[in-house]
């Protein structure tokens, strides 16, 4: 690994999602809504998978780069509308994650190892796109599902379970024992979090 290409690609990534106009805060810090994605991305990675090879430490620092740009509101609201958002999206990281690793100094057969993985290919298949994904999940547990459930009341508890249930169905079983053991689930949440995952 060389240790400053990695620095000067996740510093152009953090560079891209400072511009983010959205705002986000973090123990009374407010940051930029992207790059504080980013940071926890990285964060909960080191803390489940210190030894998570280069591509991996990459693709999660870019999993959610300048995602402001394409904003869910330009497609249409409805299954369809939001699956094509999803696919633009990944692909959008992907090429943007691709063409910052070419200006730090990266070559094609890491980019594409990395775009793979910012793409979401080959989850449950590719241990490095599963390791994504678990972290994807742990974030988004640890830190934002409750302020998606402030967001949501007219949800019900079926509703929660349901949503709960799809995002365990993508996390492997080290994903599992790492939502259970190592991260801070929301206490007020945590009957109903138990209630998804052992039914």
């Amino acid at each position: 690994m060389d240790a400053g290409r990695l620095q000067r690609a996740l510093a152009l990534f953090d560079a891209a999602n400072a511009e983010d106009p959205n705002r986000d805060s973090d123990a009374g810090k407010v940051y930029p809504k992207e790059l504080l994605y980013a940071m926890r991305m990285s964060e909960m990675l080191a803390r489940i998978a210190p030894e998570a090879s280069e591509a991996v430490q990459l693709a999660v620092r870019a999993q959610h780069i300048q995602r402001w740009k394409l904003p869910r509101r330009d497609y249409p609201a409805t299954p369809q509308g939001y699956q094509l958002w999803r696919t633009t999206l990944y692909r959008y990281h992907a090429d943007t994650a691709g063409a910052l690793m070419r200006e730090a100094g990266y070559d094609e057969e890491m980019i594409a190892r990395v775009q793979q993985i910012v793409a979401k290919r080959g989850i449950k298949v590719n241990p490095e796109t599963q390791l994504m994904e678990d972290v994807v999940d742990l974030v988004f547990l640890e830190h934002y599902l409750s302020p998606f459930v402030a967001q949501h009341p007219e949800y019900d508890e079926a509703k929660w379970i349901d949503i709960l249930q799809k995002t365990w169905k993508k996390m492997s079983p080290a994903g599992h024992e790492a939502a259970l053991a190592k991260i801070k689930l929301p206490q007020h949440l945590l009957p109903v979090i138990l209630k998804a995952v052992s039914g």
